[in-house]
């Protein structure tokens, strides 16, 4: 196993682990993480963006910190770990070439982008010994990490199915999100791409591999096209799991926003509200269940707001406190804490295949495609050269459309419209202020 710097130059009875953050925008939560946190040090950011780093600067002024803004320099920095927040679609490179530097990895969602990156992110984890943990808060928001609790402790029985949602309309803040680039990875994403959201939760809670998918996409609208956004809507999987439950999952651009988790089980079932029922949305839980299949109790729904240990650290922290429980769990790992719930590089690929291979099935008329199992190295040949992707600068021969009909022209008119709003917002916002409000968003 090859050692970080940590394990090489540190005492055994390290307190605090040493922590650089790629990416000033979205990478802002994990900053803060680290300026609040007992067990860990911000020692370095990394943006190649002058005004967000000039920015962090601000915000972390009267820190000893360095800055950079090329990524090879900062891995030359003396840490022990890195967060990878920068753009959804460089997160696999980055994380195997830190990896393979002798650093620990928390990456941002998403994981990879084609099944080549796939591939090559599990043998890095596993030839290097180093810790990757994939970032995917929404797992450790209240009440869908209480029903991971629950489930492993057997209160609903065993899974049978499962909704989750996560849908966005981004539409209103899409020019702070895109910046009018054409070839931003949101405006070139197709419709199933950012699914960890919605099925991560559920995957997190059962532990259950998904074996098939079938995948369902909406037409193009107004409010989609009006921004540059060349994906469909908003997507769906229908998700088989390996102990035959399903689960149904949807994301994306709906009008109105949703997040929302529901589990059944075979004694019962779990929820959390819907955010519009003002009962507590995503910090609260619903469970009716009985003590045994098939005793048929009528007993009332329990419902209560799960506590755990560190929340008072957390209200600060957005996507309900998951951001800090998040990077918590991640440096608890590196401590070698055994109670640390991170989600490894398998499970990672486990929440975000189904919707790589569910968009698969929908260029082919919604048939179900079965779900590789990376586990197993003698299944990792067949997808070694797999680039198939909707970013022309990865995909090479093998792009994809970012539509089942194909990927739509959009008029340069309209990203020299949004950067023009983009533009308009930095200037309102008296330069930087806009992420330090807005570091919840994801990148």
């Amino acid at each position: 196993m090859k050692l970080s710097k940590s394990q090489k130059g540190m005492n055994t009875d390290m307190k605090k682990v040493r922590i650089g953050v790629v990416g000033g925008y979205r990478g802002t939560g994990m900053i803060n993480y680290c300026k609040i946190a007992d067990n860990a040090e911000l020692v370095a950011i990394c943006d190649n963006n002058p005004e967000v780093l000039e920015g962090q600067k601000k915000l972390c002024e009267g820190m000893k910190l360095a800055f950079y803004d090329n990524y090879e320099d900062f891995l030359n920095h003396d840490m022990d770990a890195v967060v990878l927040a920068n753009f959804a679609t460089e997160h696999a490179p980055f994380a195997i070439q830190a990896m393979k530097r002798g650093l620990h990895v928390y990456s941002e969602v998403l994981p990879v982008q084609t099944m080549k990156e796939a591939v090559e992110l599990i043998e890095a984890a596993e030839e290097t010994g180093m810790i990757y943990a994939y970032g995917e808060n929404y797992c450790y928001m209240p009440a869908p990490y209480e029903m991971k609790e629950l489930y492993q402790k057997d209160k609903i029985g065993e899974f049978e199915y499962g909704e989750c949602e996560y849908v966005h309309n981004c539409a209103p803040i899409w020019p702070s999100i895109t910046y009018g680039v054409r070839d931003h990875w949101r405006n070139n994403m197709y419709s199933t791409f950012y699914c960890t959201h919605s099925i991560g939760p559920i995957i997190h809670a059962t532990g259950l591999r998904p074996v098939r998918v079938t995948g369902f996409e909406s037409t193009m609208n107004g409010r989609s096209s009006e921004v540059g956004q060349k994906g469909a809507t908003f997507g769906m999987e229908i998700v088989t799991l390996e102990n035959g439950g399903i689960i149904k999952s949807i994301h994306g651009g709906l009008y109105e926003n949703s997040v929302w988790y529901s589990m059944y089980g075979s004694k019962g079932r779990m929820e959390c509200p819907r955010e519009d029922a003002d009962a507590g949305h995503i910090a609260r839980i619903y469970v009716k269940a009985d003590e045994y299949p098939g005793e048929y109790a009528d007993r009332p729904a329990e419902t209560y707001l799960p506590k755990r240990d560190h929340d008072a650290q957390c209200e600060a922290f957005g996507h309900g406190g998951s951001d800090f429980y998040s990077m918590y769990h991640f440096v608890e790992k590196i401590l070698g804490n055994p109670a640390a719930d991170i989600i490894d590089v398998y499970e990672a690929l486990d929440m975000f295949l189904p919707g790589m291979f569910a968009y698969r099935s929908i260029l082919k008329n919604s048939e179900s495609m079965e779900i590789p199992n990376l586990r197993n190295p003698e299944e990792r040949e067949k997808w070694r050269n797999d680039t198939a992707c909707t970013d022309k600068n990865v995909a090479g021969d093998q792009l994809l459309p970012t539509r089942k009909d194909g990927t739509p022209e959009i008029e340069d008119e309209v990203y020299e419209i949004v950067k023009k709003k983009w533009e308009q917002d930095i200037e309102s916002e008296n330069g930087y202020r806009a992420m330090a409000m807005h570091q919840g968003e994801n990148k």
